[in-house]
């Protein structure tokens, strides 16, 4: 039966697209491409992805699972003669629980959808990253997504109390576990998330919420030398008593390239400091909360651990502030942007990034270097500009010039973006060969016809 036909009598009329069809579509964020696939199938529910699941992996169509494609690392790029399975018409917020504080959710609900959902019952779902408008909670979880507060709340894993899976061959996993403390034998929500879709596909959550913040005061400090930076992390978390829920660094170059023309962004200090800090605290008092944070700051200022600050006013001047972190479309004026996503020790972070500097200099001549990142829990984003005409030639040499010092320093190629394609010939940087044996036992178990998002992580 061919495949169009096939899916649409299983998910109806107007739940497949064609080739042609699929084709009109974007590949993704940053993307200048389309996408591919013999087809595009929209299930409703998880019996939906069960059966379409069933059917491809009988008749031997492999099928790339897709969120909101705000994914950095082609993790969910798809072959011609492949199936997408879209999850966008399984948007369902199916129950938020104010006394449990839990939230049960079907893997296409977005990000921001959710976050203010949760809102209007004095929760909070903390999860936050500058995607938030697009990304799904399906693709937050394969992807075991980080984002801005994970200093604080963790990473996506952190947040999942249950999920609900289909596997390759159509079996569903229904693990909607809604306890906080649940020991009995293997937690097996764990094996699908940050998965990238090569187990199985998440199609339900049973998600931990939290207390709605009553304060939530920001600044933006300037800071003179790197060996402030990690001190000042400090400083904040032992005055702060514990709601410290941001630490976002900054380096001069991205600081400058987001508070210029053409950027809508207002520098909130001088553009002239070696580093700036996007600092968050998230507290229960509005009075006492901001008192402590001011306080806080001049002791830093007093120790000399900032040369400047801005403290944010209003709820605008939170957003503005904020704005200025997740405003990385500028990175993509006048050449292309080659992004990476690493995290290592801090105390080795300023060596690397001046060892950086001068092999980019070295090897490939003309381009621009901006970095930024969550530094509080170790995360770095870099992101390498060239030229259009230099970009297939030097794409190879900048990957090995970020990758190949990660090793030694104990970092990783992957903070919180995935492997996907891009990051594949690295990955044995920080696996070692049995980690990796382990790996590919568990995929030949779940996914023995390989079917499942072939070809990503390894």
């Amino acid at each position: 039966m061919p495949v169009i036909d096939a899916l649409t009598g299983i998910v109806g009329e107007g739940g497949v697209l064609d080739a042609a069809e699929v084709a009109k579509r974007s590949a993704g964020a940053l993307r200048w491409d389309s996408l591919q696939a013999q087809a595009l199938v929209r299930p409703r529910t998880t019996e939906e992805v069960s059966r379409v699941l069933r059917w491809c992996h009988d008749h031997g169509v492999a099928v790339v699972t897709q969120g909101g494609l705000t994914g950095l690392v082609h993790g969910a790029d798809a072959a011609p003669a492949e199936v997408i399975l879209s999850m966008e018409r399984m948007r369902a917020i199916e129950d938020i629980d104010p006394v449990q504080r839990t939230a049960v959710v079907q893997a296409g609900v977005v990000l921001q959808t959710l976050q203010e959902a949760v809102e209007e019952h004095g929760l909070s779902f903390p999860l936050d990253l500058g995607a938030r408008g697009s990304a799904t909670i399906g693709g937050n979880a394969a992807t075991n997504a980080g984002g801005n507060r994970v200093i604080r709340y963790g990473m996506t894993r952190d947040m999942i109390l249950g999920l609900e899976a289909v596997l390759a061959d159509g079996t569903v996993v229904s693990s909607m576990n809604h306890l906080i403390k649940n020991n009995t034998g293997y937690d097996l929500k764990q094996v699908f998330i940050g998965s990238e879709g090569t187990l199985g596909v998440i199609t339900r959550l049973v998600l931990r919420l939290r207390e709605k913040p009553a304060a939530q005061d920001v600044a933006i400090v300037a800071v003179a030398d790197f060996e402030c930076l990690p001190k000042l992390l400090k400083h904040m978390d032992q005055n702060l008593s514990g709601s410290l829920s941001a630490f976002e660094v900054m380096w001069q170059a991205f600081y400058r390239l987001v508070t210029s023309a053409p950027a809508k962004g207002k520098p909130p200090v001088s553009q002239d400091h070696p580093y700036y800090v996007l600092v968050e605290s998230l507290g229960a008092n509005a009075r006492l909360d901001s008192e402590r944070f001011v306080a806080a700051l001049e002791s830093a200022l007093e120790a000399r651990l900032i040369s400047d600050a801005a403290v944010a006013q209003s709820e605008n001047d939170r957003r503005a502030f904020w704005a200025l972190r997740d405003d990385v479309a500028q990175v993509v004026a006048g050449g292309i942007p080659v992004v990476f996503d690493i995290s290592l020790p801090i105390s080795t972070m300023e060596q690397y990034v001046a060892a950086l500097r001068g092999d980019l200099q070295s090897a490939i001549g003309d381009h621009k270097l901006w970095i930024f990142g969550h530094l509080g829990d170790g995360n770095l984003h870099v992101i390498v500009q060239v030229p259009l005409k230099d970009y297939l030639a030097l794409r190879p040499k900048i990957e090995a010039l970020v990758y190949g010092p990660l090793g030694k320093l104990g970092g990783s190629v992957s903070a919180e973006h995935g492997i996907g394609l891009e990051k594949k010939p690295y990955l044995s940087v920080c696996r070692n060969d049995s980690e990796l044996a382990v790996m590919r036992r568990l995929k030949t178990a779940l996914d023995p016809a390989g079917i499942l998002n072939p070809g990503k992580i390894f």
